[in-house]
């Protein structure tokens, strides 16, 4: 089976458990259930009404807004524990919103390259509303804000807010300038990701910057034989991360899908789990650039 085929099909195993409750967008309920107290590695909100698992970004936020300002040990050590292991597989593998990006991009139209710059967003966005925001800005009872929740979350309002408006009548009558102000959010996400490959991925995912951050140690590693490399430039080409899997196997905007080991003419290109630290890179010599020129 093809990397890219299996990919998919993992993808929308992990959605369909992430989202079980599928009957529940009629009743517009939400599951309570014990599962509900364990979050999803992925970013998928708690008031989907289908959603089955907690959302890590939204539960750290909760924990940490409370009046007593609580950290969130264990939130914080299963995002930990994730990003250590698997590093942004979770991304590429198991997101459900990362499937709904995917889908969008399928969409015909002009694709294009984010600057890297725009990379660095997501970051600012991790510290100020889903770390500062929640402790500092508080109501008259001392309680703080989901922040990222209430004013950004695009997955949230898909997978959330527009089913719950759609099922209650009484929520849709509540709407005002910030639901207005989510659905513009929305809206330009989707159609950012039409033309962007995963344009939330890159730029705006706080959970996408936390495992991230853990990619250069995590155990799950995307590995470059520099012996049998000829720098073709394949990889860097396929890669719709825009990383060049030959200068930064480690990088944080790496999700572990596999486009470029499938792209790879001398297999030189491996992802798997890694206990120690790879060979040194060595220079290809006249062998690889020999290689090289014959495959161009």
């Amino acid at each position: 089976m093809k990397n890219a085929v299996k990919r998919k099909l993992i993808q929308i195993a992990a959605f369909g458990f992430t989202n079980s409750h599928m009957t529940n967008f009629v009743s517009g309920k939400l599951y309570t259930g014990k599962w509900k107290q364990f979050c999803n590695p992925g970013l998928n909100c708690y008031s989907c009404p289908a959603a089955t698992l907690a959302c890590p970004i939204g539960a750290m936020q909760a924990v940490a807004g409370s009046m007593q300002y609580n950290f969130s040990f264990y939130v914080v050590g299963f995002l930990l524990a994730v990003g250590v292991l698997l590093g942004r597989f979770i991304c590429g593998w198991i997101c459900p919103f990362g499937l709904v990006q995917e889908l969008f991009y399928k969409i015909p139209s002009p694709k294009f390259r984010l600057p890297r710059i725009f990379t660095f967003v997501k970051y600012g966005i991790l510290v100020v509303f889903v770390v500062v925001l929640p402790v500092a800005a508080t109501d008259y009872m001392g309680m703080g804000q989901p922040a990222f929740c209430q004013y950004i979350c695009p997955a949230g309002t898909l997978f959330g807010g527009l089913p719950m408006t759609a099922t209650h009548p009484e929520l849709r009558a509540a709407t005002g300038f910030l639901f207005g102000l989510k659905m513009t959010i929305l809206i330009l996400t989707v159609l950012a990701c039409v033309f962007i490959f995963r344009f939330f991925c890159k730029t705006l995912c706080p959970l996408g910057a936390i495992y991230g951050l853990l990619n250069k140690i995590s155990i799950y590693h995307l590995d470059v034989d520099r012996h049998s490399c000829i720098k073709c430039g394949k990889c860097a080409h396929t890669c719709k991360m825009d990383v060049d899997p030959v200068k930064t196997p480690d990088s944080a905007e790496c999700i572990r899908c596999g486009a470029c080991a499938a792209a790879c003419p001398r297999q030189a290109i491996r992802l798997g789990f890694r206990l120690s630290e790879p060979h040194a890179a060595q220079n290809g010599g006249a062998d690889s650039r020999t290689e090289a020129n014959k495959l161009q």
